[in-house]
């Protein structure tokens, strides 16, 4: 599906409300997430839910600190933001395309994919695992195109069957470690609906406790305890609200 472009557009006074509401317990989150929707072109990567915004304008540059991608050591930020040195910081660019490819070719990128799922109520699918909610998703496989990994994925841990993917929502990056290196995981996320009304199973052996539908109280209580790139994926399904 090639890569993702950034993004360009601002979003109404509505959305911010909403994201102040749902990340109300941490004031981190609510600046990773509300300046993410007012910066005009910019790549965004999570590191334990504190933001690098790849960006090339600005207008909030007091929240966190500004460096230029070519006079940057990317590393050292990384690891400041991991012992909390910094919540976040922007890298500015005068050519985003290409330092966000510099920047990607310095990890190994794990393609993965995953759904919002909507019943015939409207209600969204959850799952339960590492004392958080989030939602299904997991690595492409060998052999499979994005969709069709997005929903074995979301099959295989909520034991939910008749999907159908109604849209692409975004795309989404964080960074964590595996072989005492750092990983960037690029999640593509879909809009999905299903009429299934049988029993959820959670994929227990993927640590996931619980899968169930929410309605919009239950959506909003669970989004206050969730990562960031969550909340965004719902808040591009509200985006994408016909």
């Amino acid at each position: 599906m090639g890569d993702f472009q950034p993004e360009a557009h601002v979003k109404g006074s509505w959305g911010l409300n909403f994201i102040a509401l749902i990340c109300k317990r941490s004031s981190a989150v609510f600046f990773a997430v509300s300046l993410l929707k007012s910066i005009a072109q910019m790549y965004k990567v999570f590191v334990n839910d504190k933001p690098i915004i790849f960006t090339t304008s600005f207008k909030n540059e007091e929240d966190f600190p500004v460096y230029i991608y070519k006079n940057t050591i990317i590393q050292e930020l990384i690891y400041k933001l991991k012992v909390g040195k910094l919540n976040g910081f922007y890298i500015y660019s005068n050519n985003l395309i290409e330092d966000w490819k510099d920047f990607k070719v310095k990890f190994k990128v794990i393609i993965a994919a995953g759904g919002l799922v909507l019943n015939g109520s409207k209600k969204v699918l959850f799952i339960y695992r590492g004392n958080k909610w989030d939602l299904p998703k997991g690595r492409v496989e060998e052999g499979e195109n994005l969709m069709e990994a997005a929903i074995r994925e979301v099959e295989e841990e909520c034991g939910i069957e008749k999907l159908i993917i109604n849209k692409e929502l975004l795309i989404t990056y964080h960074l964590f470690i595996q072989q005492n290196e750092y990983r960037l995981k690029e999640t593509h996320w879909y809009l999905m609906f299903s009429n299934y009304e049988g029993s959820l199973t959670p994929q227990l052996e993927e640590g996931i406790t619980k899968a169930e539908f929410k309605n919009k109280k239950e959506t909003i209580e669970a989004l206050q305890n969730t990562f960031a790139n969550i909340v965004m994926v719902y808040e591009s399904y509200l985006d994408n609200i016909d």
